[in-house]
């Protein structure tokens, strides 16, 4: 709705400039521009015109580097405003508004932002990534206890190359405790398998405001951080605390939305009964537990884990808790079938709730390209893939 508004308000100005050139070139007279304007200075009215209307485009189309084209714009408009201060002077009030506007932009997709440091870690690590080989068979399920191996099966993992990364969006709404509103959000989220990795941006709206929220999860260990309007940093996260809680994060990952990751020799699997199996990760210095439950059809239905921390408000101290994450809605996402809604759970003594629900729009598995990392990454942010809904 405001971005719509913006473009709309960058068009209105960059038609009233045209005004301003057709003047100047006798092209139309224009009553209310007393003052004369020179054809030099039509050329810059003209100018101010086409990047307002560029800029609207690309507020919608380009939403990464908009924000230049419109400060551009604004400079060229008020220069012009400037010289026929008398006739066009209510221009100012519109170049404030959208200098305000040009000014989010930088700060929530220029070079300094959370969105654009996401991408330069996305870059950074997936021409790394292995190209997936050979073929997963019924040979390589068998050490997996009696319901992981149906799970496999029936996610589709069997016959297709193994897992070595994948790219999922999401959309959803979160909490901070049992009694705060929901806040609705969009996310964008990078796993790479082979080299444990885990990049996670979300856009998320409180009490109106927009929110930017960055976790970050490689050898290094775990980072996270979130700023209210892309600049006022409410959280800078990290340490062994987080980075365990990362860990739980990234392995939860796997089972959810890669199956096929879960034949990691990182893992020790241990038989429970038909419907759970428990299973020990082990990376760098952590090693976490989860017990994985399954339905009578051999689904994935819930993700049970002691210890993953529950951060503070002010991200300074984390509280290990029990986690869980129930799954449903299975559907033919690509060529997998995975969970497509899930809900996070803290589990305090005072009782569980849920502060988040999560609702998988793409995804996409092994899209790493050492050639064209970006072009990879803008098809799959403007094209998502289908989610084909089965029983």
């Amino acid at each position: 709705m405001i971005r719509n508004a913006l473009a709309a308000l960058f068009g209105l100005h960059g038609l009233v400039h045209l005004l301003g050139a057709a003047e100047a070139f006798g092209v139309a007279d224009i009553p209310q521009l007393t003052q004369p304007i020179s054809p030099p200075m039509g050329l810059l009215w003209l100018a101010a015109a086409l990047l307002m209307l560029a800029a609207g485009v690309a507020l919608l189309r380009a939403p990464r580097w908009w924000w230049a084209v419109g400060a551009v714009a604004v400079i060229i408009s008020q220069v012009v405003i400037t010289t026929s201060w008398g006739d066009a002077k209510v221009g100012t009030v519109a170049n404030l508004v959208l200098l305000l506007a040009v000014g989010y932009g930088f700060a929530s997709r220029g070079p300094l932002s959370l969105r654009a440091e996401f991408e330069s870690d996305v870059n950074r690590v997936w021409p790394a990534a292995h190209s997936a080989t050979g073929i997963v068979t019924e040979a390589d399920l068998a050490p997996l206890p009696d319901p992981v191996r149906t799970y496999l099966r029936r996610s589709g993992v069997a016959g297709r190359p193994p897992v070595t990364d994948f790219r999922a969006t999401w959309s959803g709404r979160m909490r901070s405790d049992p009694d705060s509103a929901w806040m609705t959000f969009t996310a964008d989220q990078v796993d790479i398998v082979d080299t444990p990795q885990r990049f996670f941006m979300m856009d998320a709206k409180r009490k109106g405001l927009p929110v930017d929220v960055f976790h970050a999860f490689d050898q290094r260990g775990a980072t996270m951080r979130v700023r209210l309007l892309s600049v006022l940093q409410m959280v800078d996260a990290k340490g062994p605390a987080l980075t365990h809680a990362e860990t739980v994060t990234l392995f939860n990952d796997w089972c959810c939305l890669a199956p096929g990751a879960l034949l990691s020799p990182d893992i020790n699997w241990e038989a429970i009964d038909k419907h759970r199996a428990a299973a020990h990760f082990t990376l760098g210095e952590n090693t976490v537990t989860a017990e994985l439950r399954f339905d009578d059809s051999g689904d994935l239905v819930d993700f049970v884990a002691d210890g993953r921390g529950a951060m503070s408000a002010d991200g300074r101290t984390v509280t290990p808790l029990r986690w869980s994450t129930p799954l449903r809605d299975y559907a033919k996402v690509g060529p997998a079938r995975v969970a497509t809604r899930a809900e996070v759970i803290w589990h305090p003594d005072s009782g569980a709730w849920s502060y988040g629900e999560f609702e998988l729009t793409s995804l996409a598995y092994n899209v790493a390209n050492r050639n064209r990392p970006t072009e990879v990454i803008r098809l799959l942010t403007d094209r998502p893939l289908t989610v084909h809904r089965t029983r």
